[in-house]
């Protein structure tokens, strides 16, 4: 709204570009995201999306950037996690960890906050605690009958650590459970339950298995 109309427009459809192609095809999104960063980086939203898109390509150190520029313009904690995992990108699982413990956390809502609880337990697993990472999950979130997204990452963040401990027993228990949380498939709980029972999947039509037989 800021923005000039024509110009408005050309920003919008690059950040409509980017978006779309986000998860299937980073790079073209990066590409995107350049262009409406050009056109108008004094507006927080640009920022933003120009962060998602630089973190897609694993370039952190300019992600880390937009998102800062990002949340100073909106006044807004919500980025706050994943600057947070900015830091596990560069190195820096222990700066990760000391942003899990400031007050913008206190202010994220639920979503937020387990993401942020997400980022801390990978910077101890970074750190090599994979104890810590464990004991780090642990919350009543885990039982939680909400159906957001945030459920099933967060019992398979759990289910991955207890596996890393070697508590396989649980971890299976934690992967089935993720499943009755993941509707929107969010995980792949499911292979990994299958490759701890010893189920191999095959793909029938694949002619090898034709030359074998």
């Amino acid at each position: 709204m800021s923005l000039p109309k024509t110009l408005a427009t050309d920003v919008a459809r690059n950040l409509v570009m980017c978006a779309q192609l986000l998860d299937e095809d980073p790079e073209r999104a990066y590409a995107y995201s350049r262009v409406a960063l050009r056109l108008a980086s004094r507006v927080a939203a640009v920022r933003e999306a120009a962060g998602f898109a630089s973190y897609a390509v694993e370039k952190y150190a300019e992600a880390l950037a937009e998102f800062r520029a990002a949340r100073r313009m909106s006044g807004a904690d919500h980025l706050w996690p994943v600057m947070a995992d900015c830091e596990r990108g560069l190195g820096r699982p222990e700066r990760a960890l000391a942003m899990a413990g400031e007050p913008e956390v206190r202010r994220l809502d639920k979503a937020g906050q387990v993401e942020m609880r997400l980022v801390a337990a990978g910077a101890r697993r970074d750190m090599g605690e994979a104890e810590a990472a464990v004991v780090t999950l642990q919350s009543p979130e885990l039982n939680s009958s909400s159906t957001q997204p945030w459920v099933a990452r967060l019992r398979y963040a759990y289910a991955d650590a207890l596996l890393a401990v070697g508590r396989e027993a649980e971890a299976r228990d934690w992967f089935a459970k993720t499943l009755d949380a993941d509707s929107g498939g969010v995980t792949n709980a499911s292979d990994r339950l299958a490759e701890l029972d010893g189920v191999e999947f095959v793909d029938a039509l694949d002619p090898e298995l034709d030359e074998e037989d």
